[in-house]
């Protein structure tokens, strides 16, 4: 282990105090001291209900949770603050957007979904089309997770309302053409709504350079606590749309015969906000930024590739997707031969080993794959090769432990 990562190692409370060799990062990030303390400081010196109070605990929880904002849009490039919407998670951002673009939808309309996608970019999709009489069209990748644009181009047509992708799939690792994907979109007047929770924590996001209309990612992926999402949106699409949730705070007043709804994005944070969460990932955010995007990927494509190197030395050990680890990021999916991926987990555990075991909230996909489920190992810049080692020595015994001869 070198210096730097035992210096990362010990900004981590979980990593510097348990021996559970922590490989489950595509599902949570660990949190740095750093991001505990920050919210821990919130809620002991100044929290309060932002916006209405006029004390002075309340405007700083308000001045707290506003530069949250001006932070998240200047760390994914939006054009203005107020393009940013917080949410508990990526998958109420996508709720969000499904029930107040949903009322764009009629019937003979399409949404085109990638395969690839998390459950959350295509259930909430599911529910508008069948309840409001439109159609999905999947748009299938390749046996080794390529997205080929040109197929795209033979989906899209005048009744495209809709693109749903993801950035990085979280079972494949493998980054898609997201900004060729918009521009094939935009030709037929169709919305791309981009699902960056897994590509957000691991390399720059720029919502300009991509074009997207929307982008959702959640805090607990990138260091930062669970119950505060992002969904980031052109304001000019974010000004027609509905309110998701009513109630408090997302009103400019309301009469009882009328209401006027706040300004975005305000229309559409309705209640108590986190401001807690706001705050610690903002923390989370400067926490990425002082190591910088150089040293954070070129860690984890390190890691990766001698995963990947590894991993491929071993009889019975099946590599989903591409076989080039340039084309993993942050996350190897596996199958072993006649092993079940919930018996390899629970081998991992015993060896206090964590990794993820089942269809990872992606049954289209491993069904298009023809996989039941599968195994997912998935790192961090904080993992070392000390970790993968401890995986692979792992990874080596799985068949003879349960009674297979190799």
């Amino acid at each position: 282990m070198t210096e730097l990562d035992k210096k990362i190692r010990q900004e981590f409370p979980v990593l510097r105090d348990r021996e559970t060799v922590y490989l489950d990062n595509a599902a949570t990030s660990q949190k740095p001291q750093c991001v505990i303390d920050a919210v821990s400081h919130y809620y002991e010196y100044y929290n309060a209900n932002p916006m209405r109070g006029l004390y002075d605990i309340s405007i700083e929880a308000t001045d707290a949770y506003e530069n949250a904002r001006a932070k998240v849009a200047q760390f994914i490039n939006a054009h203005v603050a107020s393009e940013i919407i917080f949410t508990r998670n990526t998958t109420e951002s996508m709720n969000l957007l499904a029930y107040s673009l949903g009322e764009e939808l009629k019937a003979g309309d399409e949404i085109i979904v990638a395969v690839t996608e998390h459950h959350s970019n295509f259930l909430p999709w599911k529910e508008v089309a069948s309840r409001n009489g439109a159609t999905i069209v999947w748009f299938d990748c390749q046996e080794d997770g390529y997205l080929d644009p040109d197929t795209l181009r033979g989906l899209v047509n005048e009744h495209t309302k809709l693109v749903a992708v993801t950035q990085l799939s979280n079972v494949l690792g493998r980054i898609n053409d997201v900004k060729t994907f918009a521009k094939i979109a935009h030709e037929v007047g169709a919305k791309i709504v981009v699902d960056g929770a897994q590509s957000v924590p691991h390399m720059p996001v720029d919502v300009i350079d991509l074009d997207c209309d929307f982008l959702a990612f959640s805090g607990h992926k990138m260091y930062a606590p669970m119950g505060i999402g992002v969904l980031y949106g052109k304001m000019e699409l974010l000004k027609d749309m509905k309110p998701f949730l009513y109630g408090g705070e997302m009103i400019e007043y309301v009469f009882k015969d009328r209401v006027k709804y706040a300004d975005v994005p305000h229309k559409f944070e309705a209640g108590t906000v986190n401001v807690g969460g706001a705050v610690g990932l903002v923390e989370a955010i400067k926490y990425i930024e002082s190591y910088g995007w150089d040293t954070i990927i070129s860690r984890e494509n390190e890691i990766t590739k001698y995963a990947m190197e590894k991993m491929a030395e071993i009889p019975h050990v099946n590599i989903i997707g591409s076989q080039d680890w340039h084309e993993h990021h942050g996350l190897i999916t596996f199958t072993i031969d006649d092993i079940h991926p919930h018996d390899v987990a629970a081998i991992f555990d015993d060896a206090h080993v964590a990794v993820r075991a089942g269809h990872h909230c992606a049954q289209p996909l491993h069904k298009h794959l023809n996989l039941m489920s599968t195994t997912r190992v998935s790192f961090a810049f904080y993992n070392t090769l000390d970790d993968i080692d401890a995986f692979i020595n792992c990874l080596r015994g799985i068949r003879a432990k349960m009674g297979y001869e190799d």
